[in-house]
């Protein structure tokens, strides 16, 4: 896993970066290592979110699907991720093949606020979510 360049404020007493309410050892530590699998597709979006985060690169290629997936990211150095809230998750539940999460991302950039309004779409295949497109809300 990655470390933290910078990217993000960080939590209070090893919350997770998610801000799930859940320490991190708990919650997204084992699916960025790969201990364990995201379970849904709202679980991998929170993921992502942290791999965002920690600069992990690999992490965010690796799950994102092969048909939409770049072939490398840039990370803004300078920005700050505040904090994510999950609007709405529709479908992405075991056993679904589909999912779609709402979320505000909060980010900063030389002290100016940001605010990220995305609806995620996720697909699962082979055993695994992956994330394949965003619509801004």
């Amino acid at each position: 896993m990655s470390k933290n360049k910078g990217g993000f404020i960080p939590p209070k007493e090893g919350l997770c970066y998610c801000t799930s309410g859940v320490s991190f050892d708990l919650c997204c530590k084992p699916i960025l290592s790969e201990d364990s699998q995201a379970k849904t597709a709202q679980a991998l979006m929170r993921s992502r979110y942290t791999a965002f985060c920690l600069h992990n690169q690999d992490y965010l290629l690796n799950t994102w699907h092969l048909n939409t997936r770049p072939k490398s990211l840039d990370f803004e150095a300078k920005q700050q991720w505040l904090g994510l809230k999950i609007v709405t998750t529709q479908y992405g539940k075991p056993g679904e093949l589909q999912g779609m999460v709402e979320f505000v991302a909060r980010y900063k950039i030389d002290g100016k606020a940001y605010r990220l309004h995305e609806r995620s779409e996720f697909v699962f295949e082979h055993g695994l979510w992956y994330y394949t497109q965003g619509t801004l809300v």
